[in-house]
């Protein structure tokens, strides 16, 4: 195995209404709520002829939970909502994760010079953005898939909020 370390600098910060993950949603697509993506200065070329993509997919950090978990002291078997039983942490979406990377495909809005207006946003307010890619269906929508534990929740994702279980019961990479 290759154990490496990497570096990254955000290139922005996403806007949400959200400034606690308690009653957040758990989707952004299907709960769409609205916000920004705010791209440094410097950086605003990189989003010539953005406009031509309904959706994109945003890379973020988990900064937050970075800060209180260290790398390889998050719980590998977390609860996750929606279910009573654990669950590995690769086959969750928890924020408290090894590498603490977010990944949200959202809808495009607008763009008003660095500023990308979306809908379908499900980070805290501040978020430091990592990257933004283009939604591409033919590529990113295979069309068979299987949703594992998930499966039988799905009708019920739009309505779930998160809690308190990434504010309080993760401290250290233990469980309180």
């Amino acid at each position: 195995m290759n154990d490496q370390s990497f570096t990254f600098r955000s290139i922005g910060a996403i806007r949400t209404p959200f400034h606690d993950c308690v009653g957040m949603p758990v989707q952004g697509l299907v709960a769409r709520t609205e916000g920004a993506v705010e791209l440094l200065p410097e950086l605003e070329a990189g989003l010539t002829d953005i406009e031509g993509f309904s959706h994109l997919i945003l890379l973020y950090c988990f900064n937050r939970t970075a800060a209180e978990v260290p790398f390889l002291q998050s719980p590998l078997l977390q609860r996750p909502l929606l279910e009573e039983t654990e669950h590995g942490v690769f086959a969750i979406r928890s924020p408290v994760r090894p590498n603490p990377i977010g990944l949200t495909v959202v809808e495009l809005l607008s763009r008003e010079g660095r500023t990308l207006r979306v809908r379908g946003v499900d980070m805290l307010d501040g978020t430091p953005l990592l990257d933004i890619k283009p939604y591409v269906a033919r590529f990113d929508a295979p069309g068979e898939c299987r949703c594992g534990w998930l499966e039988p929740h799905l009708d019920r994702v739009a309505e779930a909020r998160a809690d308190d279980r990434f504010n309080d019961r993760f401290r250290g990479g233990k469980r309180n």
